[in-house]
């Protein structure tokens, strides 16, 4: 029978319920605590952070706004310039090739005479054709002669800029709107030619009296045309690199009495030390004003467009009383009537006194207007335009307009008060919710802890009782825990413990002697293994030992190397392994001379057999009287190739060779690098990357094989080394490399082969030190006597 838990006081369920309700509810009123407390700590932080975010956010989008807006007024004004251009790339065509211009000025004239007859106005004293043409040219009285027509090079220059007629009506119906493109003479014939046809020289004589008689640049733009005159000797002067295009201020147009602002394209002479005239385009006011008068943020937010000296340029009715400014046309002793309308001027003391430098460019500016008897508080932001050449009343300047926007500030913070008093009512609503969960929490977990005690302590108490009987040696005890959780899994764990204690008791004799005769048996397992292993080992150490004896006695002998005349070699190789990778040779057949350096992918055993094999051939293709370098390599590569194939090995190799015969050396193969060391140390590396192939990976490689012949003279030396030489690690990793097996060359440079040979190898190894060599090294050393 299993014992019945019961709930006395210092019973185990009292004691769970006692403690888990107790850390529970410690729990509960602490992690409520804190979140009451982090509940209003966060509201204080969201309305600040809200508050920051907000009026960062206001602000950002206010810089973006005029952003935008300075966007578009320079796509705008980007979209004339190009107009513009188109017009003057054509006249200037015509400026640059006379014979070009002549005929197409004598074709209009015959195909088009309204175009370029013009008749003389008793009245205004000027000359004009008629209407009919799809343009007007106005002639001034100082550019007539006594007989009323226009001087010989007057009338060349009307017949040549008939062109005009060609092109402005396609550039007007297209791209940006424009009230009118023209064509304006040079200084000395500033004839006006402008599309469409209206009565030009009539509106002139009504708004500029005595323009008939002045100078026609000097009189409407003094110094514009000074300025370009200016470029003209000196390209350095220009303002802005690539774009000549001049932009005037506002002004009243003398043709359409409108508010215009011109845009003109200086012509330069054939040889560019000149002017030649000018092409422009006019755009009304109402299209930049358009832009800016359709701003709209917040609800009375508004944006405006201002020169640099402060003239407003576009803003509508309400704004401009807003910020107190007075327009005013005048007109001075000289150029077109401007349209005045200046911040400088504003009836408000912050307008008047507002920061318009460049350098704050997009910065927030908080000021106060007087509105209805009250300062209000405004932001303003300032965006600079693209800079342009700007004529004013002198000589061409480089500015920037600007577009600003006004906005209230009690506008832009409308949210921001909105949002806190949102994050206040947000808050309590929180923290009365949050109360009610802790008690409702409080009162479930109490409820389910007093329930689930007993279920728990009922295990533990049927464990307690079968743990007594197990003491007792009465191995038979089995406990019944019903419950699916950790509880009833350690009841399973106690029945199986009891099952193996009882097994084990009764048989572990049998468990000892079956587990003693099983040991025994896998020692002598063991022992066979070890005797096989070191057998195994002895063998493969003898036949590395062979394979070792073997490619060493294939190399060339000291005796050999001294028989041949007029060189001296010195070779040097020691492998990584017992058996290297490592290949070089020097084949001798009558006068020719081959020497060969090879190195094989990784080392060992297989790198040495494969390094064997390509001595073999490369002394059987030597023996047979094969002296071409190119079919030397291309067959032996065959032989290999075919080799490694019947082998499946993934090996192959760098091999290059230098033929030596009557005084000529040949290089072919792909190799490391070769060195020259030759009079005065100077020393020199030749590149074999663009002579062959490794050997063994392609079948074919001749159309891969090249030559490259070396001069080799008397005192000169050649340096033939494998990767293992330059890539050997010192101190710290670091490779041996080109740079220090040049230097120790060169500094031996004079000595016999056999010092050089010696006294790299001696750098190298003390290069190393005692750090183990991971490759083979191998170094051929060979100098002419």
């Amino acid at each position: 029978m299993q014992d019945t838990p019961r709930f006395g006081l210092h019973s185990f369920r009292a004691k769970f319920v006692l403690v888990v309700g107790g850390a529970v509810l410690f729990d509960l009123l602490m992690s409520g605590g804190l979140a009451l407390w982090n509940v209003q700590r966060l509201s204080q932080d969201a309305t600040s952070e809200v508050g920051a975010g907000l009026t960062t956010a206001n602000q950002e989008y206010i810089r973006s706004y005029a952003e935008s807006t300075a966007s578009r007024v320079d796509l705008l004004l980007d979209r004339v310039h190009a107009d513009v251009k188109t017009l003057a790339g054509v006249i200037q065509g015509q400026i640059d090739d006379p014979d070009r211009q002549k005929q197409v000025g004598a074709t209009l004239a015959n195909q088009a005479a309204a175009s370029v007859n013009v008749v003389y106005d008793t009245k205004g004293q000027w000359a004009q054709n008629l209407p009919g043409a799809p343009s007007v040219v106005s002639v001034w009285g100082y550019l007539l002669g006594p007989d009323h027509k226009p001087l010989p090079a007057v009338q060349d220059e009307i017949e040549n800029s008939a062109v005009l007629d060609l092109v402005a009506p396609s550039l007007l119906t297209s791209g940006s709107s424009k009230l009118q493109m023209y064509y304006i003479g040079p200084k000395e014939r500033p004839i006006f030619r402008t599309a469409p046809y209206t009565d030009q020289a009539q509106t002139f004589d009504r708004l500029y009296p005595g323009h008939n008689n002045s100078e026609f640049w000097e009189f409407f733009f003094p110094g514009i045309y000074g300025s370009w005159q200016k470029w003209a000797l000196d390209p350095a002067s220009r303002f802005i690199p690539n774009n000549d295009i001049t932009q005037t201020a506002p002004y009243t147009d003398a043709i359409t009495g409108k508010l215009i602002v011109s845009f003109f394209h200086p012509l330069w002479t054939r040889d560019r030390t000149g002017v030649a005239g000018a092409a422009g385009a006019d755009i009304t006011l109402d299209q930049l004003a358009e832009i800016v008068e359709n701003v709209k943020i917040a609800e009375t937010g508004f944006g405006f467009l201002t020169m640099p000296n402060g003239n407003v340029v576009a803003i509508n009715a309400k704004s401009e009383a807003t910020i107190g400014l007075v327009s005013s046309n005048e007109q001075g002793t000289g150029g077109v009537t401007g349209l005045e309308r200046s911040l400088r001027t504003s009836t408000q003391p912050a307008i008047a006194t507002l920061d318009l430098d460049s350098s704050n460019d997009g910065a927030i500016q908080h000021v106060l207007l007087q509105k209805d008897g009250e300062d209000v508080p405004y932001i303003v932001v300032l965006k600079g335009l693209k800079p342009t050449n700007l004529w004013t009343t002198g000589p061409i300047e480089e500015q920037a307009m600007s577009v600003g926007i006004v906005v209230p500030e009690r506008e832009i913070y409308a949210a921001l008060f909105a949002a806190q008093d949102s994050i206040s009512k947000a808050t309590n609503r929180i923290l009365l919710y949050q109360l009610l969960a802790i008690i409702v929490s409080l009162m479930i977990v109490f409820a389910a802890v007093f329930g689930l005690s007993k279920r728990i302590t009922a295990g533990l108490s049927a464990l307690a009782a079968g743990a007594r009987r197990l003491q007792a040696k009465d191995y038979s005890v089995r406990v019944n825990i019903p419950s699916k959780d950790e509880v009833g899994e350690v009841g399973v764990a106690f029945n199986r413990m009891a099952e193996q204690i009882s097994f084990h008791t009764e048989n572990l004799e049998q468990l000892v002697d079956a587990r003693t005769r099983d040991l025994e048996d896998a020692n002598v397992e063991i022992s066979t293994l070890n005797e096989k292993l070191r057998s195994e080992n002895v063998r493969l150490g003898a036949e590395l030992d062979v394979a070792r004896q073997i490619q060493m006695m294939v190399l060339p002998k000291p005796r050999e190397l001294a028989l041949i005349p007029g060189i001296e070699i010195a070779a040097y190789m020691r492998p990584a392994d017992e058996v290297g990778g490592d290949y070089y040779d020097v084949l001798q057949d009558g006068h020719r001379l081959k020497i060969g350096i090879g190195d094989v992918t990784g080392h060992g055993l297989e790198s040495g057999v494969l390094m064997l094999m390509v001595q073999s051939v490369a002394r059987a293709l030597q023996e047979t009287g094969e002296d071409n370098p190119r079919q030397f390599l291309d067959r032996l590569n065959r032989a290999i190739f075919k080799n490694l194939e019947r082998t499946n090995s993934d090996k192959h190799l760098s091999l290059a060779f230098l033929d030596y015969e009557d005084e000529r050396l040949v290089l072919s193969g792909q190799h490391e690098e070769v060195l020259v060391v030759r009079d005065g140390g100077k020393v020199e590396r030749i590149d074999t990357l663009d002579l062959g192939l490794p050997v063994g990976l392609e079948r074919d490689i001749s159309p891969f094989v090249a030559t490259r012949n070396i001069p080799f003279s008397s005192g000169d030396v050649i340096i033939l080394h494998t990767d293992g030489v330059t890539e050997a690690e010192g101190t710290g990793g670091k490779l041996f490399g080109l740079d220090r097996l040049s230097e120790s060359a060169r500094s031996r440079y004079g000595s016999s082969a056999e010092e050089i040979k010696s006294g790299i190898v001696d750098d190298l190894m003390a290069y190393i030190g005692t750090r183990k060599i991971h490759d083979d090294i191998t170094l051929v050393v060979m100098r002419h006597r």
